[in-house]
């Protein structure tokens, strides 16, 4: 019975004791920030903007053969004019060899259809044609990569963007030069050469999501003679007015290449060799300024990623088990700690 007793008392001076202590956990350390991982390299979408000139748009082979070789592989493609035939077939799968192989299989005749009284020395139904014949009858929603058209509306000369339906009469109202090619109808409106409106498409490249736009410009460049007879002079003048407005546009890509094709005449197909040796050319002596830009565009998105993500949450320390007589008598700290599992 004593032995009891005492057994009673001992166990209620532990419960006092166990009452009159402080039960107060020890502050649990300040939550640490988990370790910050180390930015994965973002991707910069490139866009590719081919310009205008005829058969100097061969040059244009050579300049995509160049950026592939070196690791650059455009995302979207848009073109003006002959600019526009060559984006047809890149942005439809073919590579710059494959392109080159059509380069010098074409038959000029095969896509020179002669058409009097309608507007034009031809009507560019062949064009049309060979365009949707050489990219497998594809319409621009079944195109391999995002591809646009500019062309210029007729009675407005508001610059048109086809991004939809038949790729083909895209292209042919694109290359439809007032005086060589009749004016092409599609829906209400006639469309002519987009190169009046918009002789390197930066901006429609931009428009189809590029972040970072290599522009190719084979324009004709004012030659600083005087010309000496009044076709001369009328041909001078409207060379003129298209490398006015076209540096406006170029001014907004991140890089322009323009390849020395000067003297190549608009209908100078038998120059094609040489006009895809001068885009690779070109786009070799722009490597160096093409990748110190590149990371530019990149370490600038990454900088704007960056300040759009949220902060990381510090991370909670582990709660601490409480025990039997913590947990009836500790405070609850479940939102300092992280529960144990």
């Amino acid at each position: 019975m004593t032995s009891l007793r005492c057994f009673a008392l001992a166990f209620s001076l532990t419960l006092l004791a166990g009452c009159g202590q402080d039960n107060t956990r020890p502050t649990p350390p300040a939550p640490v920030a988990s370790p910050t991982p180390a930015p994965q390299p973002v991707k910069v979408r490139i866009g590719l903007a081919l310009g205008g000139g005829a058969a100097k748009g061969f040059a244009h082979i050579g300049v995509i053969k160049m950026l592939e070789a070196n690791g650059f592989k455009p995302e979207v493609v848009s073109g003006t004019s002959a600019g526009s035939v060559v984006g047809a077939l890149y942005a439809s799968g073919m590579d710059a060899f494959q392109m080159q192989q059509h380069a010098v299989a074409l038959d000029e005749a095969s896509i020179r259809d002669l058409s009097l009284f309608s507007g034009g020395v031809l009507k560019g139904q062949a064009l049309q044609d060979y365009v949707n014949r050489t990219i497998g009858q594809r319409p621009f929603d079944r195109m391999k990569k995002p591809f646009a058209a500019v062309a210029t509306q007729l009675a407005t000369g508001q610059r048109t963007i086809f991004v939809r339906g038949n790729v083909g009469q895209a292209v042919r109202a694109s290359c439809s030069i007032p005086g060589v090619f009749e004016p092409v109808k599609i829906g209400d409106a006639l469309y002519v050469d987009g190169g009046l409106v918009s002789p390197v498409p930066v901006d429609a490249a931009r428009q189809l999501g590029a972040d970072f736009v290599i522009a190719v410009d084979i324009s004709t460049r004012v030659t600083g003679k005087t010309p000496d007879s009044m076709l001369g002079v009328v041909n001078q003048t409207i060379t003129i007015m298209g490398q006015k407005l076209g540096e406006q546009e170029l001014s907004r890509a991140d890089i322009v290449i323009r390849p020395r094709v000067n003297d190549i005449g608009p209908a100078d197909f038998e120059q094609r060799a040489r006009a895809i040796v001068e885009g690779e050319k070109a786009a070799l002596a722009m490597l160096p300024q093409l990748r110190a830009k590149y990371a530019q565009a990149r370490q600038a998105k990454q900088a704007a990623l960056a300040r759009r993500a949220p902060p990381p949450q510090p991370k909670k320390p582990p709660c601490e088990d409480k025990g039997f007589l913590g947990g009836l008598f500790g405070r609850d700290e479940q939102a300092d700690c992280e529960p144990r599992r």
